[in-house]
Protein backbone atom coordinates (compact mmCIF):
# COMPACT_ATOMS: atom_id res chain seq x y z
CA UNK A 1 0.00 0.00 0.00
CA UNK A 2 1.01 3.35 -0.58
CA UNK A 3 2.62 5.83 2.48
CA UNK A 4 0.42 8.12 3.29
CA UNK A 5 1.61 11.89 2.14
CA UNK A 6 2.20 15.06 3.83
CA UNK A 7 -0.28 17.94 2.83
CA UNK A 8 2.37 19.78 0.67
CA UNK A 9 3.26 16.27 -1.25
CA UNK A 10 -0.64 15.58 -1.22
CA UNK A 11 -0.95 19.11 -2.94
CA UNK A 12 1.50 18.36 -5.71
CA UNK A 13 0.30 14.76 -6.47
CA UNK A 14 -3.44 16.55 -6.75
CA UNK A 15 -1.37 19.53 -9.22
CA UNK A 16 -0.11 16.06 -11.50
CA UNK A 17 -3.51 14.54 -11.45
CA UNK A 18 -5.07 17.86 -12.82
CA UNK A 19 -1.96 18.58 -15.61
CA UNK A 20 -2.30 14.75 -16.65
CA UNK A 21 -5.82 14.33 -16.82
CA UNK A 22 -6.08 17.74 -18.54
CA UNK A 23 -2.43 17.87 -20.74
CA UNK A 24 -2.39 13.95 -21.14
CA UNK A 25 1.63 13.48 -19.63
CA UNK A 26 3.01 15.27 -16.87
CA UNK A 27 4.48 18.85 -17.18
CA UNK A 28 8.04 19.46 -16.68
CA UNK A 29 10.15 20.45 -13.81
CA UNK A 30 10.47 23.95 -14.98
CA UNK A 31 6.21 23.85 -16.12
CA UNK A 32 5.29 22.79 -12.57
CA UNK A 33 8.00 24.84 -10.70
CA UNK A 34 6.43 27.91 -12.36
CA UNK A 35 2.73 26.64 -12.09
CA UNK A 36 3.71 26.18 -8.27
CA UNK A 37 5.80 29.13 -7.74
CA UNK A 38 8.91 26.49 -6.18
CA UNK A 39 12.08 25.76 -7.56
CA UNK A 40 12.93 23.08 -9.48
CA UNK A 41 14.89 21.86 -6.73
CA UNK A 42 11.99 21.47 -4.98
CA UNK A 43 9.40 19.94 -7.80
CA UNK A 44 12.56 17.50 -7.90
CA UNK A 45 12.24 16.60 -4.33
CA UNK A 46 8.63 16.46 -4.36
CA UNK A 47 8.92 13.55 -7.09
CA UNK A 48 11.06 11.79 -5.37
CA UNK A 49 9.64 11.55 -2.36
CA UNK A 50 6.21 10.48 -4.00
CA UNK A 51 7.92 7.49 -6.04
CA UNK A 52 9.23 6.19 -2.28
CA UNK A 53 5.72 6.90 -1.03
CA UNK A 54 4.41 4.26 -3.96
CA UNK A 55 2.10 7.23 -5.63
CA UNK A 56 4.09 7.51 -8.76
CA UNK A 57 6.76 6.47 -11.01
CA UNK A 58 9.44 7.58 -13.40
CA UNK A 59 10.93 5.35 -16.55
CA UNK A 60 14.24 6.51 -15.08
CA UNK A 61 15.66 8.79 -12.57
CA UNK A 62 16.05 12.02 -15.19
CA UNK A 63 12.94 10.81 -17.15
CA UNK A 64 9.69 13.30 -17.53
CA UNK A 65 7.52 10.42 -17.66
CA UNK A 66 5.94 10.35 -14.53
CA UNK A 67 3.03 8.09 -14.15
CA UNK A 68 0.32 7.95 -11.53
CA UNK A 69 -0.05 4.45 -9.20
CA UNK A 70 -3.59 3.36 -7.93
CA UNK A 71 -3.82 1.63 -4.12
CA UNK A 72 -2.37 -1.95 -5.80
CA UNK A 73 0.91 0.04 -6.74
CA UNK A 74 0.07 -0.16 -10.90
CA UNK A 75 -0.20 2.74 -13.07
CA UNK A 76 -3.76 4.72 -12.87
CA UNK A 77 -6.45 4.48 -15.35
CA UNK A 78 -5.59 8.06 -16.24
CA UNK A 79 -2.73 6.99 -17.94
CA UNK A 80 -3.26 3.68 -18.75
CA UNK A 81 -5.16 3.90 -22.16
CA UNK A 82 -3.71 4.74 -25.21
CA UNK A 83 -5.20 5.14 -28.77
CA UNK A 84 -4.54 3.15 -32.21
CA UNK A 85 -5.50 3.43 -35.64
CA UNK A 86 -7.73 0.88 -37.21
CA UNK A 87 -6.17 0.08 -40.45
CA UNK A 88 -8.21 -0.75 -43.19
CA UNK A 89 -9.75 -4.24 -43.28
CA UNK A 90 -8.07 -7.53 -43.25
CA UNK A 91 -9.36 -10.99 -43.50
CA UNK A 92 -9.89 -14.03 -41.87
CA UNK A 93 -11.27 -16.02 -44.40
CA UNK A 94 -10.16 -15.86 -48.05
CA UNK A 95 -7.94 -12.87 -48.38
CA UNK A 96 -8.87 -9.58 -49.56
CA UNK A 97 -7.48 -6.80 -50.90
CA UNK A 98 -5.06 -4.93 -48.19
CA UNK A 99 -5.98 -1.32 -47.46
CA UNK A 100 -4.03 1.09 -46.01
CA UNK A 101 -6.48 3.80 -45.47
CA UNK A 102 -7.05 4.70 -41.72
CA UNK A 103 -10.85 3.31 -40.34
CA UNK A 104 -11.11 4.92 -36.81
CA UNK A 105 -9.18 3.95 -33.91
CA UNK A 106 -9.60 1.90 -30.68
CA UNK A 107 -8.65 2.86 -27.18
CA UNK A 108 -6.64 -0.14 -25.48
CA UNK A 109 -5.06 -0.87 -22.04
CA UNK A 110 -1.26 0.27 -22.30
CA UNK A 111 -0.46 -1.84 -18.96
CA UNK A 112 -1.89 -5.33 -21.00
CA UNK A 113 -0.59 -4.27 -24.41
CA UNK A 114 3.06 -2.70 -24.10
CA UNK A 115 4.08 -2.73 -27.98
CA UNK A 116 4.74 0.06 -29.67
CA UNK A 117 3.38 1.57 -32.89
CA UNK A 118 0.63 -1.09 -32.77
CA UNK A 119 -2.14 -0.94 -34.81
CA UNK A 120 -5.51 -3.04 -35.42
CA UNK A 121 -7.05 -4.93 -37.99
CA UNK A 122 -10.79 -5.72 -38.61
CA UNK A 123 -11.20 -9.59 -38.99
CA UNK A 124 -13.60 -10.96 -41.43
CA UNK A 125 -14.34 -14.50 -41.89
CA UNK A 126 -13.95 -17.55 -39.32
CA UNK A 127 -11.03 -19.59 -40.80
CA UNK A 128 -9.02 -18.01 -37.25
CA UNK A 129 -12.13 -19.26 -35.02
CA UNK A 130 -10.04 -22.12 -33.39
CA UNK A 131 -7.45 -19.53 -32.45
CA UNK A 132 -10.18 -17.39 -30.66
CA UNK A 133 -9.82 -15.12 -33.64
CA UNK A 134 -13.74 -14.33 -34.81
CA UNK A 135 -15.58 -12.68 -37.45
CA UNK A 136 -15.85 -8.87 -36.36
CA UNK A 137 -12.94 -8.80 -33.90
CA UNK A 138 -10.02 -6.54 -33.86
CA UNK A 139 -6.81 -8.02 -33.97
CA UNK A 140 -4.38 -5.75 -32.36
CA UNK A 141 -0.44 -6.04 -33.70
CA UNK A 142 2.85 -5.35 -33.52
CA UNK A 143 4.44 -4.01 -36.54
CA UNK A 144 7.01 -6.64 -37.32
CA UNK A 145 8.57 -7.61 -40.37
CA UNK A 146 9.66 -11.17 -39.61
CA UNK A 147 8.25 -14.31 -37.71
CA UNK A 148 8.70 -17.67 -35.89
CA UNK A 149 6.92 -20.70 -36.90
CA UNK A 150 3.35 -21.18 -35.45
CA UNK A 151 3.00 -17.38 -34.86
CA UNK A 152 -0.52 -15.55 -35.87
CA UNK A 153 0.66 -13.16 -37.92
CA UNK A 154 -0.42 -10.04 -40.85
CA UNK A 155 0.70 -11.73 -44.04
CA UNK A 156 0.80 -9.17 -47.21
CA UNK A 157 0.48 -11.68 -50.48
CA UNK A 158 2.10 -10.53 -53.56
CA UNK A 159 2.08 -6.81 -52.20
CA UNK A 160 -2.32 -6.69 -52.75
CA UNK A 161 -3.81 -9.06 -50.22
CA UNK A 162 -3.91 -9.38 -46.36
CA UNK A 163 -4.96 -12.42 -44.28
CA UNK A 164 -4.21 -13.28 -40.85
CA UNK A 165 -2.62 -16.81 -40.45
CA UNK A 166 -0.16 -19.11 -38.86
CA UNK A 167 3.23 -18.85 -39.88
CA UNK A 168 5.48 -21.73 -41.36
CA UNK A 169 8.18 -21.57 -42.80
CA UNK A 170 9.41 -24.32 -44.91
CA UNK A 171 12.79 -25.87 -46.70
CA UNK A 172 11.15 -24.65 -49.92
CA UNK A 173 8.30 -22.45 -49.41
CA UNK A 174 5.92 -20.31 -46.29
CA UNK A 175 2.48 -21.83 -45.50
CA UNK A 176 -0.11 -20.07 -44.43
CA UNK A 177 -1.96 -21.87 -42.05
CA UNK A 178 -5.60 -21.37 -40.91
CA UNK A 179 -6.86 -22.68 -37.43
CA UNK A 180 -10.36 -23.65 -38.73
CA UNK A 181 -9.76 -27.32 -40.67
CA UNK A 182 -12.93 -25.72 -42.99
CA UNK A 183 -10.28 -24.17 -44.77
CA UNK A 184 -7.03 -25.29 -46.48
CA UNK A 185 -3.28 -24.04 -45.86
CA UNK A 186 -1.91 -21.63 -48.22
CA UNK A 187 1.56 -22.32 -50.05
CA UNK A 188 3.76 -19.14 -51.62
CA UNK A 189 6.93 -18.66 -52.72
CA UNK A 190 9.58 -17.06 -50.25
CA UNK A 191 9.20 -13.50 -52.42
CA UNK A 192 5.14 -13.53 -52.09
CA UNK A 193 4.77 -13.20 -48.39
CA UNK A 194 5.30 -9.92 -46.71
CA UNK A 195 5.24 -10.34 -43.00
CA UNK A 196 3.21 -6.67 -41.67
CA UNK A 197 3.16 -7.80 -38.08
CA UNK A 198 2.47 -10.18 -35.01
CA UNK A 199 -1.13 -10.40 -33.37
CA UNK A 200 -0.80 -10.15 -29.78
CA UNK A 201 -4.05 -9.88 -28.40
CA UNK A 202 -7.82 -9.37 -29.61
CA UNK A 203 -10.43 -7.04 -28.88
CA UNK A 204 -13.83 -8.75 -29.38
CA UNK A 205 -16.16 -8.02 -32.04
CA UNK A 206 -19.91 -7.92 -31.87
CA UNK A 207 -20.11 -12.13 -32.98
CA UNK A 208 -17.88 -12.97 -29.85
CA UNK A 209 -19.81 -11.12 -27.49
CA UNK A 210 -23.04 -12.36 -28.23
Amino acid sequence: MPTQLTAKQQTFFDYLQRKISADGQAPSLREAAADLGISHAAVAQLIKALEEKGHVKRDGRYSRSVYLLNRARQTAALQRWCEIPIIGRVTAGLPMYAQTEWSGTTVLDADVFRGRNLFALRIHGDSMKDAGILDGDLAICEPRQYAGNGEIVVALINSEEATVKRFFRHADHIELRPDNPAYPAMRYGFGEVLIQGKVVGIQRGPEGIK
